[in-house]
Parts: structure tokens; sequence; C-alpha cells
């Protein structure tokens, strides 16, 4: 059996960025945590990892080494899907960084998030 795990971020504004992040992936918030220094959500099914975003005092300074892929259609999502969901995400906060081609090909999209965190759509 797999061990249960979070995934954990440093927030300048936590509840902020667990609200994004909610709206993102169909999360929401963790039952019975109620801290203002700190929020938690949570996959409704059961299936995903828990995300917390905890208040830190220095922001973020360089790229991160771990990042979430947005998958809006699942494995085989289409480029239409993906900017579909990007123009959905950038009205959350979003801002689009940079589209990636394979051999000439769209791939995926690089986002930040409202903090900076930088993230894929694929």
């Amino acid at each position: 059996m797999a061990t249960p795990w979070t995934l954990c971020f440093d927030a300048t504004d936590p509840h902020r960025l667990a609200a994004f992040w909610a709206a993102a992936l169909g999360y929401l918030p963790e039952p019975g945590y109620d801290d203002p220094d700190g929020a938690s959500i949570v996959d409704p099914e059961g299936r995903g990892p828990a995300i917390s975003f905890l208040r830190v005092p220095e922001g973020k300074v360089a790229k991160n080494r771990v990042h979430v892929d947005v998958r809006p259609a699942g494995p085989a999502t289409d480029e239409a899907t993906i900017r579909r969901r990007a123009d959905e995400l950038v009205a959350l906060g979003a801002t689009r960084v940079a589209e990636q081609r394979y051999a000439g090909v769209f791939g995926h999209l690089v986002m930040r998030d409202p903090e900076g965190n930088e993230f894929c759509i694929a």
C-alpha cells in the first residue's frame, strides 16, 4: 500500500494560493483546517495528495525544482483543451511563460501561479 503524502508550497499569501490551486485542480479546503498562516486543500474524491500552503517570510527567488503538471483531460490532452484551460487559469491569476514544442508539434504550456511558482498544462 502506498504511503499518504502531502505536497507543500511556501507562500506569501497561503489562502490566496490555496484558492487558486483549489480552482485549478478541483480541490476543496481541507475540513477542520483553520490557520491564518497556512491553508490546506484536498481532492474531494480522496485520490490525489493533500496540498498545503505555509506562510514564509521570504519570496520566491529561483526556478522550482519540482512543479505541478495540470492535465485537463487526462493523459492525452489536445492543444485546444490545453489553451482553454490556460485561459481559465489566467483569469484566476496565473500567467503564461512559454509554449513547448517537440519536433514542431505542440507539447505543453508553461505557466506561473499567482506567486510565481512554475507549472505546466499538458
